[in-house]
């Protein structure tokens, strides 16, 4: 399975402390091997699941996308303020 980033999400990876960077690997892994683990989305944002997980007492929402179970398309990644809003952008 390829595993694919967007720049938003490489951009916000990029500023999480290291020990929510290992959180956010180990959830990547899970998410791997168990291509519906997240939430579908409905309306606006449909094909698009998304995975909650905690880091430091912290609510952390993982948006993905899977194509013909093949590619792993990670789109975001994000406190759930404003999330959804920017992830229709």
């Amino acid at each position: 399975m390829r595993i694919l980033q967007t720049s938003v999400f490489k951009r916000k990876y990029k500023k999480l402390h290291a020990s929510q960077q290992q959180i956010v690997k180990d959830a990547i892994i899970k998410i791997s091997e168990q291509l519906d683990i997240g939430v579908m989305k409905k309306g606006d944002l449909a094909g698009v699941r998304v995975y909650k997980l905690k880091a430091n007492n912290q609510e952390i929402l993982l948006a993905y996308s899977v194509l013909d179970k093949q590619e792993l398309i990670l789109l975001a990644l994000g406190n759930h303020k404003n999330f959804y809003r920017d992830l229709k952008r």
